[in-house]
């Protein structure tokens, strides 16, 4: 498990008043058809921060699955596409240590205090980044949030380690930035 995770993990019941336990018998009791509903249920009722709220539905959903098995399952018969992936991950870690990599089914979310970037194996020749940059205007590279709609207000297509480069993590860290 990411080691922000897992501290966001040991901090859950100080900060949020119950443990992950505690919150995963409480959502399944439940039973939302939707994330915005158990975010909206969370965030409301319980005063429960974006981000924790984020993260609890997210390991709640997958009791039984870890995150290396919801990566894995993302990458089948994309495995071409996975050392892109690792290689996303290398330059987010070094932007700072307070991000927060919540694996899911199809994505995995890059979250400081807010969700900033989401990273998506799109097609067997393609990941997806989408990014969260407020004011920034779309050029032929950073195009319009596409598939990820009001998640994200940017997308950047990456077809190989060469298009992680000093432009997209300037991006990055912008995102990151606005996320605080």
């Amino acid at each position: 498990m990411d080691k922000a995770l897992q501290t966001m993990i040991d901090n859950m019941p100080l900060k949020t008043g119950k443990s992950l336990a505690d919150w995963k018998i409480i959502l399944n009791k439940k039973a939302f058809s939707k994330h915005t509903e158990a975010m909206n249920y969370l965030i409301n009722e319980h005063s429960v921060t974006h981000g924790f709220a984020n993260a609890i539905i997210a390991l709640s959903k997958e009791n039984n699955t870890t995150d290396k098995d919801l990566v894995n399952n993302q990458y089948q018969g994309k495995e071409n596409l996975r050392p892109l992936y690792e290689a996303l991950l290398e330059v987010v870690k070094n932007i700072a240590e307070d991000v927060t990599i919540i694996p899911k089914k199809a994505t995995v979310s890059i979250v400081r205090k807010k969700q900033f970037a989401l990273i998506k194996p799109a097609t067997k020749t393609r990941i997806d980044l989408g990014l969260k940059l407020k004011d920034e205007p779309t050029t032929g590279r950073l195009e319009n949030s596409g598939p990820f709609g009001a998640m994200c207000t940017h997308r950047v297509q990456l077809f190989t380690l060469a298009d992680i480069d000093t432009e997209l993590i300037e991006w990055l860290k912008i995102a990151y930035q606005a996320a605080n």
